[in-house]
């Protein structure tokens, strides 16, 4: 454990679900209640653990792939704990200097994630309070501004976040919301829960996400497709995140990681349309 345990925004006795999913990725900044729900969690979905990791890791290569194109500017909504190879560390792998802006409803988070960015090279690199469902109050918050040039591409991130936003909360107009306003050459990474992949997997995550308010919505593939209408997808497309651009075949038996995941280009130039590495798709593509 790496925070001080009174500090403000943390309840030693209850769950936390940042510090929950840090456990599951093998992280040090939880406390015994968050390993005692993670590990009942566990038996509930025994694939919780190996979906977190998966996503964590499609994060480190497609953040990689894309510091790798030129991108040196990173907004994480949603963003957890900066901890585990989060955003920041892996984009400075390539850019040193790299400017990121972790954006978090949760006060424990933004208490905890500020705490951890001071003890580290923290200069760039800020976490701000927000809502992922109004993406339009984050991208004219004077601390968001104050890091990122909003008028130069930005590669925005919705990571294991979409679906915990109800149908009600429109997420499909939150990835819209930043297509219309994120400066030309911005650049989106997402991954969401998809119950097609692995239907079993899912309906035993989402009997687990029981404290608090946290509920799950997985959705199928066409519905997470049509939330990236008039984006560019890179290849090799929306697929399941654990082949995305990985350099391991899958072995045949291995379980799926229930999550779809796809890098695309929010408002791509006429530079970006002709590199081959782009591909355009229709709300309903498949790779």
């Amino acid at each position: 454990m790496t925070f001080p345990l009174f500090a403000p925004g943390i309840n030693p006795g209850a769950p936390n679900a940042a510090r929950v999913y840090d456990y599951l990725l093998g992280g040090e900044d939880h406390l015994a209640a968050d390993r005692e729900e993670a590990e009942r969690l566990k038996k509930i979905a025994p694939g919780m653990e190996l979906a977190a990791r998966g996503n964590r890791d499609f994060l480190g290569r497609a953040v990689t792939y894309l510091a790798r194109q030129g991108y040196t500017q990173f907004l994480d909504l949603g963003s957890g704990l900066p901890t585990m190879r989060h955003v920041h560390e892996v984009a400075r792998e390539v850019h040193p200097h790299a400017r990121v802006v972790c954006v978090d409803h949760d006060p424990m988070v933004i208490s905890h994630g500020r705490a951890l960015l001071q003890r580290s090279d923290g200069v760039g690199v800020v976490m701000v309070e927000g809502d992922l469902r109004d993406p339009v109050q984050i991208l004219t918050d004077s601390a968001v501004e104050n890091v990122l040039h909003l008028s130069r591409p930005v590669v925005a991130l919705l990571v294991d976040v979409l679906h915990f936003v109800s149908d009600d909360d429109n997420p499909a107009q939150i990835v819209a919301s930043l297509r219309d306003r994120m400066a030309p050459g911005s650049c989106l990474i997402l991954s969401h829960a998809c119950h097609e992949t692995s239907p079993e997997v899912i309906s035993k995550r989402r009997a687990g996400y029981v404290w608090g308010q946290t509920l799950i919505h997985p959705r199928p593939r066409a519905e997470i497709a049509a939330m990236l209408h008039g984006c560019v997808i890179h290849r090799p497309g929306l697929v399941e995140i654990s082949t995305w651009r990985s350099r391991y075949e899958i072995a045949s038996g291995v379980p799926k990681v229930p999550f779809l995941g796809a890098v695309a280009d929010l408002q791509p130039t006429l530079a970006q349309l002709a590199r081959p590495r782009s591909v355009a798709v229709t709300a309903t593509a498949r790779q």
